[in-house]
C-alpha cells in the first residue's frame, strides 16, 4: 500500500534540487567554516551566498540573517533575546492565544522571571483582535510577537496593520513565520517587521536547520554561548549543507510561489466542497477568505479526531489533527480552544495540508476514504 501524505504543515518532502545543492556539502565540501585552509573558506561562502538568496527574498540586508536549528530556536532566541537585552526599558510583552507552543512557553518561562505578558484573543475565524491589542499596550511593553499564518488552521494574520502599530509606539515586532515562508511573499520592510522566524522543512527543504531575521541596529542577548559563529550571535558549528539546502528551497519556493499557490487551492477548495456536499455536521476551522493555500481543517460531529487519524492511517494516508508538536496531547487544541467551538468539535478536527507533490488522484482517495470512515464510526 502506498502512503498519501497530506500533513505538509508538520513537514515536507524535501525538493530534489534542494538535495542536489546540498550534497556537496556533505561530502567533498565538508570543511568547518572557521577554518582558514580552503575547504573551510568555502564552507564560509557558501554561508554568505545563502544569506544573500535569503535576504533577497525577504528584502532585507544579508547582515540581519541568522541561522538556527529550526523555528523553535529561533523564536526563544528573539523573544527572550529581547526581553533580556532591554527589560531596562520595559517588562510587558504583547502575543496572542493562538502561537506556536514555542512562543507560549517562551513567553510563560519569561513570565516566571518577572515578565508580564498579554496573550491576545482572535475571533472565531482565528484572527486577532486588533482593538484589544492596541489596548494592551502599555508604556513598559518592549515586543508584540504574532505569528504571520497559523499552523492549524492556516489563518493568515493582519501583519502590516500590527507593523505599523508596533512602529508608531516604538515596540519591536517579531513575526513567527514557519508556515508563511515560501507560500506567501514577505517584504519586511514595507511590513515594518523587526524581526522574523523559519524554518527550513516548511518549505522542501531539510530539517534541523531555521533562520532568523534581525533588523540591523537592533540588538538581543544570545542564547546559545560558546562560540563566535554567526555574528557572535549563535554559538556551534554551522550546519552547512542545512544553510544551503533552506536558501535553495526558499529560493525556490518563491520563485514558483503564484503558480503553487493557485494549483494547491484548487485542490483544497475541490476538498472542501466535495466534504461539505457529501458529510453531514463539519465546520471549517479558520478564516476561509484568509488563510494558506493548502490548509484545511474541519471539525466533525460526533468523530474522535484520534480515531479517524488511525483509520485514515490504515488506509496509507497521512494527516494530523492539529500541531504536530502536540499530537500526543489528549486535550483539545488550545488554538481550537481559542476559536471557542463548542465541545463536540474540539476533539474531532482533522487537518488536511495539501503540498506541491499532492494530485488530484490523491485528493479523490482521500474522499472516498474519508467519507467511508465518519459514516461507519457515527455508526459505531
Amino acid at each position: 500500500m502506498n502512503t498519501i501524505y497530506f500533513d505538509n504543515a508538520a513537514t515536507t518532502r524535501i525538493d530534489e534540487n534542494v538535495l542536489k545543492e546540498m550534497l556537496p556539502y556533505l561530502n567533498e565540501n565538508y570543511g568547518n567554516a572557521s577554518a582558514i585552509y580552503s575547504i573551510g573558506r568555502k564552507s564560509k561562502q557558501a554561508i554568505e551566498e545563502a544569506r544573500e538568496k535569503i535576504s533577497r527574498v525577504f528584502n532585507c540586508k544579508n547582515n540581519e540573517i541568522y541561522f538556527t536549528s529550526g523555528g523553535s530556536e529561533s523564536n526563544n532566541t528573539i523573544i527572550k533575546g529581547i526581553a533580556h537585552k532591554y527589560n531596562s526599558k520595559g517588562n510587558h510583552i504583547i502575543t496572542s492565544q493562538i502561537e506556536h507552543m514555542s512562543v507560549i512557553e517562551t513567553c510563560k518561562d519569561l513570565e516566571n522571571e518577572g515578565f508580564e505578558v498579554t496573550y491576545i484573543p482572535v475571533d472565531k475565524d482565528g484572527t486577532i483582535d486588533i482593538r484589544k491589542l492596541k489596548e494592551s499596550i502599555r508604556k513598559t511593553t518592549i515586543l508584540i510577537s504574532i505569528m504571520y499564518a497559523n499552523n492549524e488552521i492556516g489563518t493568515i494574520q493582519p501583519i502590516r496593520e500590527i507593523g505599523e502599530i508596533a512602529r508608531e509606539n516604538k515596540i519591536f515586532f517579531h513575526t513567527d513565520a514557519v508556515q508563511a515562508a515560501g507560500s506567501i511573499k514577505i517584504d519586511v520592510q514595507d511590513m515594518n517587521i523587526d524581526s522574523l522566524s523559519l524554518s527550513g522543512h516548511k518549505f522542501y527543504g531539510p530539517k534541523g536547520i531555521g533562520a532568523l531575521y534581525v533588523k540591523q541596529g537592533i540588538d538581543f542577548k544570545k542564547l546559545i554561548l560558546g562560540g563566535h559563529q554567526e555574528k557572535n550571535k549563535r554559538a556551534g558549528t554551522e550546519n552547512i549543507a542545512g544553510i544551503v539546502g533552506t536558501a535553495k528551497a526558499l529560493e525556490i519556493a518563491n520563485k514558483s510561489i503564484n503558480d503553487h499557490n493557485n494549483r494547491i487551492t484548487m485542490l483544497r477548495d475541490y476538498f472542501e466542497y466535495n466534504v461539505m456536499e457529501k458529510i453531514d455536521g463539519i465546520k471549517i476551522n479558520g478564516n476561509i477568505n484568509n488563510r494558506l493555500p493548502g490548509n484545511s481543517n474541519i471539525s466533525f460531529k460526533n468523530i474522535k479526531g484520534d480515531s479517524l487519524l488511525l483509520n485514515l492511517d490504515l488506509k496509507g494516508i497521512c494527516a494530523s489533527s492539529g500541531s504536530e508538536c502536540q499530537s500526543g496531547a489528549i486535550e483539545a487544541s488550545h488554538v481550537l480552544k481559542a476559536l471557542h467551538l463548542p465541545n463536540e468539535l474540539l476533539n474531532s478536527s482533522l487537518r488536511i495540508s495539501i503540498g506541491k507533490y499532492n494530485t488530484k488522484d490523491e485528493v479523490d482517495y482521500l474522499l472516498r476514504n474519508l467519507i467511508e470512515i465518519i459514516n461507519r464510526l457515527r455508526e459505531v
